[in-house]
């Protein structure tokens, strides 16, 4: 017995031998485009030794490449050894220098997102995009393509977005029927003609800067004899005219009653009986009618039956797991007594939508925290938000959930990420924020470092230390019964709006960890006492936000249990409090600070300022530790900035109604 089960072990080790040792197929295509098109070699992870699951901008799903996104990093040439990735299902090289004609995309028969705006294309419309029945957004915009758009798009049933603006297409756009699309732009080109009925529901700007374009929503067509040099045109004029008397022709009418032009009757043996059709006829004309009619619906059945089917496979798919959209269930809830169907709850100013906005939402995977994944969510209308799915939390309740939510909804500030709404459902938690657009403290600091690279400077490390602390403070001074925390501080949770300003997320999620997790006790950030990630005091948040005020001196990782992708670790992982204390402690202080920063002047004196503030923070007892109002204080004056007497109390900087003692005193927080 023992000798098969050996045989059959020894078999699964071998074939697994060679499915690790098979190179991915779609290593060499990646590399050729590489080698052919990043001549500034701004994808320096892309080695041929790593796993190319790996790499800057690069997806897998089974491990093929499915998710494709290369955007701004002054690629040229062409895209043509990137067709032979059969599997790829997003593909964004917006904002690049790409040229020459758009190549043959029939090989993509599983995509579903295409952005090739702001690159340097021309030639037509490609042609091969009309396969691609799969897609759902389709932006070809600000290129130097040209000729006319083919009725061949309608093929593309479920596209939602086209855009075309900015490119030089000519043409009617009359043949456009795309019933699914929300997204359309096809300004700035040489269109035109009559705007189809089917498009006279998008604004005048999606058809701006056409002068030849008429139509609702822009001025109504005049009538005027067309013009045969026009496209679409037959060459006949508009109005009606008289006969050409010299081209005379037959005219030949369907009517019995019609004579020809010189009046004379029309002579036929078979008058007689014109008028009369037999019972035999009858019964034919009828039957046929009817098989007619039958066939008719049974193809209308089949027909929509497919599409029905179609899209209802699409919606059970896994797409969540692909990046491309987000699928919620719209009633987690079962039918029956004693629960209800979750619902978008918003808070005051939030603009307001439904959860099927959300599902039609195009979604991109912003990365995955100790709570679960956030996604970058752009709505229909344009409007773009934050969306946190909670799957790894431990909740109660709807009534705990929601008490928390209230708390959380009522923080309004700067330097603090704003909770614009959430969703509670049996199996489905989603918390929507403000989107942020230039990403966290943590890729700043630690991604792309190499050549190429812009470091952080000093002055914006220091800007982002005062923001950040400005926000965590505000949250411990809110409700001073509650004593609120923020429970997670770390670099990815410090992220920066359209200003470059500082802005804490994640706030107050630490009441829903699992007790005493693995992931909790060994993120670099924890305080020595917090051993019940439930349990975190002001305290210990000042203590993380030490950790990262050493992380941004240092350009260190502190150790951490979570995945944050590649580049994690560049300079090493560790124990940074230690460390420091190590290394200050050997008189060697000059040797904490990034190289990074070396090569700035007369910024030693603030360094160590800032050094000290982290070390107090970081102390092992929790007592001598400074408050976060003081932290505040001490940063704004390493940066020469005056700070109000009030500051401490942080009323100052509040800009949101404030929480009452009684309104917080009602809610308990772990």
């Amino acid at each position: 017995m023992a000798e098969p089960c050996l045989l059959i072990f020894l078999l699964v080790l071998h074939f697994s031998f060679l499915l690790h040792a098979s190179p991915n197929p779609d290593a060499e295509p990646l590399m050729a485009f590489k080698a052919a098109s990043d001549a500034s070699n701004k994808l320096y992870t892309w080695n041929a030794s790593t796993n190319l699951c790996t790499w800057y901008g690069v997806s897998c799903l089974q491990n093929r490449v499915s998710r494709l996104v290369l955007e701004g990093l002054d690629l040229h040439g062409t895209f043509q050894p990137l067709t032979s990735l059969t599997q790829l299902r997003v593909l964004s090289l917006k904002q690049n220098q790409l040229s020459g004609p758009i190549p043959d995309l029939s090989n993509f028969t599983a995509l579903k997102l295409l952005f090739l705006s702001d690159n340097e294309f021309s030639g037509g419309f490609p042609a091969s995009v009309t396969s691609l029945f799969r897609l759902y957004r389709l932006d070809l915009s600000y290129n130097n393509l040209s000729a006319q758009i083919p009725a061949e798009v309608n093929r593309l049933t479920h596209l939602l977005t086209l855009r075309l603006e900015e490119n030089g297409f000519s043409g009617s756009i009359t043949q456009l029927d795309l019933p699914n699309l929300q997204d359309f732009n096809v300004s700035g080109n040489r269109l035109a003609g009559e705007i189809p009925k089917s498009l006279s529901s998008f604004p005048a700007s999606a058809f701006a800067r056409n002068p030849v374009l008429c139509g609702s929503p822009l001025a109504e067509c005049k009538a005027f004899s067309s013009d045969p040099t026009r496209p679409g045109s037959s060459g006949a004029t508009a109005s009606p005219v008289g006969p050409d008397t010299n081209h005379p022709a037959t005219v030949v009418s369907s009517s019995p009653t019609s004579i020809p032009a010189n009046g004379a009757p029309v002579k036929s043996g078979k008058t007689r009986h014109a008028g009369k059709i037999s019972l035999v006829a009858i019964i034919a004309i009828i039957l046929g009618d009817v098989l007619v009619l039958a066939v008719v619906s049974l193809l209308l059945y089949c027909y929509f039956w497919r599409n029905y089917a179609g899209k209802a496979r699409d919606v059970k798919s896994s797409q969540l797991l692909e990046g491309e959209k987000i699928v919620y269930s719209s009633s987690p809830y079962p039918a029956q007594p004693g629960f209800e169907r979750g619902r978008m709850v918003f808070f005051e100013g939030a603009k307001r939508f439904e959860l099927e906005d959300l599902l039609r939402a195009s979604a991109e995977m912003l990365g995955k925290g100790g709570f679960g994944t956030a996604y970058k969510a752009v709505l229909d209308d344009g409007n773009i938000v934050a969306v946190k799915r909670l799957k790894d939390a431990t909740i109660a309740g709807k009534r705990e959930f929601e008490q928390q939510m209230d708390i959380l909804g009522k923080l309004r500030h700067p330097n603090v990420v704003s909770l614009k709404a959430y969703y509670f459902a049996r199996d489905e938690k989603l918390l929507v924020y403000d989107y942020m657009p230039n990403g966290n403290l943590f890729w700043l600091l630690h991604g792309n470092r190499g050549p190429g690279r812009t470091p952080l400077d000093w002055t914006t490390r220091l800007k982002i230390a005062a923001g950040a602390a400005r926000g965590v403070a505000f949250i411990h001074s809110l409700c001073r019964s509650l004593r609120l925390t923020h429970g997670n501080i770390k670099s990815t949770n410090i992220l920066l709006d359209k200003a470059g300003d500082a802005r804490v997320s994640d706030f107050g999620l630490s009441a829903f960890a699992p007790p005493a997790s693995n992931l909790q006790r060994m993120n670099g950030y924890r305080a020595p006492e917090a051993l019940d990630p439930r349990k975190i005091t002001q305290k210990s948040d000042v203590y993380s936000f030490g950790v990262l005020l050493l992380e941004l001196l240092t350009g260190k990782c502190p150790s951490m249990g979570e995945n944050v992708g590649p580049g994690m670790g560049y300079g090493g992982v560790v124990d940074l409090p230690r460390w420091v204390q190590s290394v200050v402690r050997e008189e060697w202080t000059a040797e904490v600070f990034d190289l990074e920063l070396m090569r700035y002047k007369d910024i030693e004196e603030e360094m160590v300022g800032l050094l000290q503030v982290a070390m107090a923070c970081t102390s092992a007892a929790p007592d001598q530790r400074p408050k976060m109002s003081q932290v505040v204080k001490l940063i704004e004056e390493l940066r020469g900035v005056e700070v109000s007497p009030s500051h401490e109390a942080l009323e100052s900087v509040s800009d949101s109604p404030s929480m009452s003692e009684d309104a917080a005193s009602g809610v308990n927080q772990s």
